[in-house]
């Protein structure tokens, strides 16, 4: 019996080993960790106002990250100059508790359409970990004549320049995800910018819009409503909350995908150690189908991953709106 004990203990030793190898490959700071941190809360800036996805995401994260790492993770908004007001402070801040959302529109579009930033995003920033997609949906309102995408763009191309699309502003991602479907497919569609989703939206559904690209918890209501028709999705795959409508990759344009992200970001100056930390809190975090339930049940699609592949990750999505960007011209409002 006793012999048995032994070799039972020395597998359990195993086993717990090879966990720690595991995460120290996959997050190589954590064999250096920083002794006593977090010492104090952590400041988590969100660089929008308060709802909408961007808050799902954030409350759902501090939530998660404030019981692994045994100090309170707390969501401030600081909305401003197309996020960049928040990312200003954060990449200012050296207290070591301070991190921020990162967004498509803040590490991979801003860049690219302001002249000249306050901070340089490549450099004054450290990924940490991808947190979650949104899913963009292609809307048209009811009264248009096409029932998919095939049929709107045939509408398009009849009658170029004559039908108009919203967005919640230059520079907005659903300004960027309407600009690469048209990109993609060629078709000559007038924006229309407004200051918000909420604006655009009441004219999206009067009919005073005849389409639009909108992140899918804002619009799935009005779409089961029949206000609303989704002629496609910009994910990879088709989304179980609307099984019936094909994805525009699907609809004869392979490899095509838009979706609103957000993820975690440092200022450069935090050790990697500590990222590392709050990376593999983040992992955790976004496998646990309890803590993501909302997330899942607003359409987002949880990730987490390395700050590797967060970074890797970045680095792909300003390539390919920097692209978007120079080509349709967009300016900030």
């Amino acid at each position: 019996m006793k012999h048995t004990n032994t070799r039972r203990g020395a597998l359990q030793f195993g086993l717990k080993a090879g966990g720690v190898i595991a995460a120290a490959s996959a997050f190589p700071g954590l064999l250096h960790a920083q002794a006593g941190w977090p010492s104090k809360p952590i400041r988590l800036l969100v660089p929008f106002a308060p709802g909408g996805s961007s808050e799902i995401v954030a409350r759902s994260a501090a939530n998660e990250l404030t019981k692994s790492l045994g100090q309170t993770v707390f969501v401030e908004n600081k909305p401003g100059a197309s996020g960049n007001i928040a990312m200003q402070e954060c990449a200012a801040s050296t207290d070591g508790h301070t991190i921020i959302l990162g967004h498509i529109g803040t590490m991979a579009v801003n860049p690219f359409i302001f002249d000249k930033l306050p901070f340089d995003t490549n450099k004054d920033f450290k990924p940490i970990s991808l947190l979650a997609k949104v899913p963009s949906l292609y809307v048209i309102n009811s009264s248009v004549p096409a029932n998919n995408l095939k049929e709107f763009i045939a509408l398009a191309k009849a009658r170029p320049g004559q039908l108009n699309y919203g967005s919640a502003g230059n520079g907005s991602a659903g300004h960027l995800a309407f600009e690469y479907l048209k990109m993609a497919t060629g078709i000559f569609v007038l924006h229309v910018p407004y200051r918000g989703t909420g604006p655009q939206l009441t004219d999206l559904l009067a009919g005073r819009l005849e389409a639009a690209s909108v992140g899918a918890p804002a619009i799935l209501a009005h779409i089961k409503s029949g206000k609303l028709r989704c002629i496609a999705t910009g994910t990879k795959e088709r989304l179980p909350q609307l099984p019936d409508v094909p994805t525009v990759a699907e609809s004869g344009y392979p490899g095509f995908e838009m979706t609103q992200w957000y993820g975690l970001n440092a200022p450069s100056n935090m050790p990697q150690a500590n990222i590392d930390r709050i990376a593999e809190a983040c992992n955790k975090a976004m496998r646990n189908p309890q803590a993501t339930e909302r997330l899942r049940g607003d359409t987002a699609q949880p990730v987490g991953d390395t700050p590797a592949q967060y970074g890797a990750f970045i680095k792909t999505e300003q390539a390919r709106w920097k692209l978007v960007a120079d080509r349709a011209k967009i300016k900030p409002d």
